[in-house]
């Protein structure tokens, strides 16, 4: 049986006396979304953060198709095929598309010490891999990345990631800040980066937008793993109740009730 792509296995994290993860077991396949679902606090950030090399785990083991792993840094992480594209597209908005798609990797003309950065050349790869992922407003590599929409910046940092041959692809809640139709278009770059056979983790809070691309599914509350699926295994109703904690909600809802009924069941106090 093939080894998945990336598994995490007991990942925990502490900081000092706080606890923030405890025992995340996770599994991604190469071609397969991931949705990484919780409310604000559950733990994505953090367990985003070991993953690309920000912070190492307290314990715990990272494999990448049955190889242990140990990042020090996200330029190792990197290296190991594991890029994140964080919520605004991790661009820079007075750099050109060009310079921004191959910052720090800046393709070079000349010999020897006379080398300089080949502008046409980088402009030309990246508008093409932009255009590949169906974004044809953008063809010209020398316009400002601040002039581009939100759904635009998040095209161009995946392309980049797929170019430098990302295995694993971080999404950080991708869709968060963009309007219906430009939400629509990166969750179809999602499913394209699939069928090349990256493994996307997409993290999110929003479920219609995890249930439109996601294959595999889990849910973190707390800094614990409290769900994990497949696709048709749960409704939205099911997989909303798990992300507000399942197990309050009764409670919650009596709560709410309580406070819906007429003005006559709730006299104002006595002065």
């Amino acid at each position: 049986m093939t080894s998945p792509l990336l598994k995490l296995t007991g990942i925990n994290k502490s900081f000092g006396p706080i606890d923030v993860l405890h025992a995340i077991s996770l599994e991604v396949n190469a071609g397969e979304v991931l949705c990484l679902l919780g409310d604000n606090g559950a733990g994505k950030s953090t367990l985003i953060k070991i993953l690309s090399g920000v912070f190492r785990p307290s314990s715990g083991i990272i494999e990448m198709l049955g190889k242990v792993m140990n990042f020090n840094s996200p330029r190792e992480a990197s290296k190991n095929g594991i890029a994140t594209v964080h919520q605004f597209g991790g661009t820079f908005a007075l750099m050109s598309i060009g310079r921004s798609f191959f910052v720090g990797e800046e393709p070079k003309k000349g010999w020897g010490p006379l080398k300089i950065y080949d502008r046409k050349l980088a402009n030309q790869i990246a508008v093409k891999a932009v255009r590949e992922l169906g974004i044809t407003r953008i063809d010209d590599g020398d316009r400002l990345v601040g002039g581009l929409s939100g759904g635009e910046r998040q095209a161009l940092a995946i392309a980049r990631a797929v170019h430098f041959g990302a295995r694993v692809l971080i999404l950080d809640e991708p869709t968060a800040a963009l309007g219906v139709k430009e939400a629509a278009h990166v969750l179809r770059i999602v499913l394209q980066a699939r069928q090349k056979g990256i493994a996307v983790i997409f993290i999110t809070h929003n479920v219609v937008h995890a249930l439109t691309v996601g294959d595999h599914f889990a849910v973190l509350i707390k800094g614990a793993k409290a769900a994990d699926f497949r696709k048709g295994e749960k409704s939205r109703e099911e997989i909303t109740d798990l992300m507000a904690g399942g197990e309050h909600m009764a409670e919650l809802e009596a709560e709410i009730e309580s406070y819906l009924v007429g003005p006559e069941d709730h006299p104002p106090p006595v002065a």
